[in-house]
């Protein structure tokens, strides 16, 4: 278990030791039953003092994330009440005390898991993409040149392909040449591409907050300090990032837009404009997120901010992948000047190129007027299903939950009382075979548990109906019990 202490990061040790120890629980890198080293060992290790290990495992024994048994150790506690404690001792527990440099990879656990009614991760339902088209497509490219199969593709990304998304991205409102594009395994890893590239130990990267997980994920894993700003209903606070930038000059801000992941508002056009000229003041580079811009429910969204960048201040994320064919993972980059070459290199040093294959299968779509044909179809569907989620919480949800009606996207942004925890609540909606990421996911710095993310777009009307039934079941019961939120396992 790696904990890295950043004496400048504007948290205390004892907040940084305690979130990275929360950061370890949550991405299961940390199992229950598994025991922690000593507070002694722990002080030793990190070059702290004792009393200060000793907060930091006090708050999270509060916390309800480890627990301390007479003369045998601290150890992570169960996540149901009643379930014994691993073993003592284990052929594995020497593996602790092999260094590793992850400190945290949440997101990944939301992705694919059990249980019957999927609304953790905002993937789109299978039924509502255009696989025919691809699978006939898929055989077509076989039969006329099979050996596309004995062939790498460009390290860039195909040709073709870069032509053809050069032309798509004019029609989203951003103008990049096939030279400025690179095609990536999904928009994660042009953000890995880049915390590699330009983040090191000790820099500092400004996100919203709520974000992305994914990219928390990603920047932790690079030794970033991150620094978090709100967000309100125009986008991130420019207020706040400014104070924040005059502070501590960031190397880069992250942003998800034109709609907010998670809670799908909308950035205003404002709002971008002065968040390039702060970047462009200090000279610091914005990542901007778009995974499905093409997915509103109402007016078309602004054009992104790249639209508005001429010297190269922003890196532009643009995810295919999710509305068209979550197998082919194709995603594009789009930079310019040394900045691009850099993250070329990145590519080549990463994988050499994505899989000419399934480049080659999702290019005539692109190319043709099908693409918007099932874009259009696309929205239609979602807006039933985020119209369906959000006439359901009005009917069944406890007045004292709230929510935000996303404009755009897959997700649905759900607050609870200040004292529920979506994270045990999680547990109980698991029994039930329903599942959904909790909010403390989204934030990188303080933890506010009283969020969670549904995601709306991958399970069928029928299962989605069921599912916030139950959610709104097990609220009704968490509140209706709030005299005893301490002691029960899902307050």
């Amino acid at each position: 278990m790696y904990i890295e202490i950043q004496r400048n990061a504007g948290a205390s040790i004892t907040d940084q030791i305690y979130q990275s120890i929360v950061d370890y629980i949550h991405s299961g890198l940390l199992q229950a039953g598994t025991r922690l080293p000593s507070v002694r060992n722990q002080s030793k290790k990190l070059g702290v003092s004792l009393v200060t290990v000793v907060k930091a495992y006090k708050k999270l024994e509060e916390d309800n994330y480890i627990t301390s048994v007479q003369g045998k150790g601290t150890f992570v506690k169960e996540n149901t009440v009643g379930e014994m404690l691993a073993e003592e001792t284990s052929p594995f527990d020497w593996q602790l005390a092999f260094q590793d440099y992850l400190p945290r990879s949440q997101f990944a656990r939301f992705l694919h898991t059990s249980e019957k009614i999927q609304l953790s991760s905002s993937m789109v339902d299978p039924g509502l993409l255009p696989t025919q088209l691809f699978e006939r497509e898929f055989a077509q490219i076989l039969s006329r040149n099979p050996k596309v199969l004995s062939r790498y593709a460009e390290i860039q990304g195909d040709s073709q392909l870069r032509n053809a998304t050069s032309q798509y991205l004019e029609n989203l409102g951003v103008t990049a040449a096939p030279e400025q594009i690179l095609i990536t395994n999904g928009t994660q890893q042009g953000l890995d591409l880049i915390a590699r590239t330009f983040i090191g130990n000790g820099d500092v990267v400004v996100t919203e907050a709520p974000t992305y997980p994914g990219a928390i994920d990603v920047f932790r894993g690079r030794g970033a300090i991150i620094l978090s700003v709100p967000v309100d209903s125009e986008g991130m606070r420019v207020d706040l990032l400014q104070n924040l930038c005059d502070k501590y000059k960031p190397k880069m801000i992250y942003i998800t837009a034109p709609f907010h992941n998670p809670t799908g508002t909308v950035m205003s056009p404002k709002r971008q404009r002065q968040i390039l000229e702060i970047a462009q003041n200090i000279q610091c580079i914005i990542i901007e997120d778009d995974s499905c811009s093409e997915i509103y429910y109402g007016k078309k969204p602004p054009a992104p901010i790249k639209k508005m960048d001429f010297s190269g201040h922003v890196i532009y994320l643009k995810g295919l992948s999710k509305i068209l064919a979550p197998g082919c993972r194709i995603g594009l980059l789009v930079a310019s000047g040394s900045i691009f070459n850099r993250l070329y290199a990145a590519k080549a040093n990463a994988d050499l190129g994505n899989s000419l294959l399934a480049q080659k299968t999702i290019l005539p779509l692109i190319e043709s007027k099908k693409m918007q044909d099932h874009l259009r179809k696309l929205r239609i569907a979602l807006k039933l299903r985020r119209d369906l989620v959000l006439a359901l919480l009005s009917e069944h949800a406890p007045s004292e939950i709230t929510w935000l009606v996303p404009q755009g996207g897959l997700n649905l942004w759900i607050s609870l009382p200040f004292w529920m925890n979506a994270d045990h609540l999680l547990m109980e909606a698991k029994k039930q075979q329903l599942n959904f990421l909790p909010g403390s996911a989204c934030y990188p710095v303080e933890q506010e548990n009283h969020h969670l993310r549904l995601s709306f777009s991958y399970v069928n009307e029928n299962l989605l109906s069921e599912g916030i039934k139950i959610l709104c079941k097990i609220l009704h019961s968490g509140i209706s019990s709030k005299a005893m939120h301490e002691n029960a396992p899902y307050f």
